[in-house]
């Protein structure tokens, strides 16, 4: 079994042995996120891994009667502006004739053997249903009669998880999508070194490193394509880190055309990683009955150092990604006459 539920405390395990990835359902009905890294073994109850710390001051609360249940200071799977927490959200989304801070809460889930294809869209696949189980969770806006799926794919064999969400208009009321990222996840901590590729022509792929400090960093595009300039890449990893030691999470978007990674340092020390469509000049007009899907995030994790991630996502892409007729054949043989013969040929 890769999925555990736990119904009563209604909490989430997905684990395969290498990667565990645990989250619940808040007292607010919203979704709270417990554990991402090195596999767990499962148990009735995961309570312990949140924490509720309560700010000396300076913070917004949910209840006025329980002052450690603010979201600025939870740990959060999929969050939206306000409503006590001032980070930049993973959706946001309001009907077009009044202005509303989104609140999705839960309403039930569903497990399915395997992966579902996402329609229209380049993603990561199975061919039988051994090969992975996926994780549905159905959120509700009351207010906006809107229904938000979200996506979670676990392989069997390697540490992958994959995560997208989907947003259906279920009112009578054209609705306007501003914002919704494939994937958010909060880490407890900023200890991370933030790795991507980066460079130009001829100088593609370039290594980059920083440490995560205070404020927002990120890699982005906005020229139509992910490009070479940043590639839909990164990694999180330890500052201990090698090339085959030491833990590093890493996150690559399925998508070429205009795409955030965006990492935000609370003034608590907390990070919050944000993937998916860049917002900038993005408008969705979402009429009645009709749902946006978002691109794939794949999420990796390795406690083998950076090859570790490499080889996981090498199988993943090799296995699960390339089209099934080409996987295991000889590619056909592609000729580059950009600079061989400047196009100058013919048969």
């Amino acid at each position: 079994m890769l999925i555990h539920v736990n119904q009563e405390n209604k909490q989430f395990h997905l684990t395969n042995g290498q990667v565990s990835y645990i989250f619940h359902v808040m007292k607010n009905g919203q979704l709270g996120h417990l554990y991402y890294g090195k596999a767990l073994r499962h148990r009735s109850d995961f309570s312990h891994l949140q924490t509720y710390d309560v700010p000396t001051g300076g913070t917004t609360h949910v209840y006025k009667d329980d002052a450690a249940f603010g979201l600025e200071t939870l740990r959060q799977e999929y969050p939206a502006y306000g409503s006590s927490d001032f980070r930049e959200p993973a959706i946001s989304v309001s009907k077009t004739t009044e202005n509303h801070v989104p609140n999705f809460t839960y309403e039930s889930f569903q497990l399915l053997e395997g992966k579902p294809r996402l329609d229209g869209l380049p993603a990561t696949y199975t061919e039988g249903k051994h090969e992975a189980s996926t994780l549905q969770i159905i959120l509700n806006d009351a207010f906006l009669q809107a229904e938000l799926l979200l996506n979670y794919t676990i392989f069997r064999d390697i540490p992958v998880i994959t995560r997208s969400a989907s947003l259906k208009n279920e009112g009578t009321e054209e609705m306007v999508i501003d914002r919704l990222m494939g994937a958010s996840l909060d880490l407890p901590d900023k200890d991370f070194i933030f790795t991507h590729l980066a460079g130009a022509w001829s100088r593609e792929r370039h290594v980059k490193e920083r440490i995560l400090e205070t404020g927002i960093q990120s890699i982005s595009s906005l020229r139509g394509a992910s490009s070479h300039h940043h590639n839909p890449f990164l990694a999180l990893k330890r500052p201990q880190t090698t090339e085959h030691t030491g833990e590093v999470l890493g996150f690559h978007f399925v998508y070429s055309s205009n795409f955030i990674m965006q990492v935000e340092v609370d003034h608590y020390d907390s990070a919050r990683l944000t993937v998916g469509i860049h917002h900038f000049g993005f408008k969705w007009n979402l009429n009645p009955q009709e749902s946006f899907q978002t691109p794939e995030v794949v999420m990796v994790y390795s406690n083998q150092g950076l090859n570790g991630m490499s080889q996981a996502f090498h199988t993943l892409y090799r296995e699960h990604l390339i089209p099934a007729q080409w996987k295991k054949e000889e590619r056909p043989i592609l000729i580059n006459n950009w600079e061989a013969t400047y196009f100058d040929f013919n048969e």
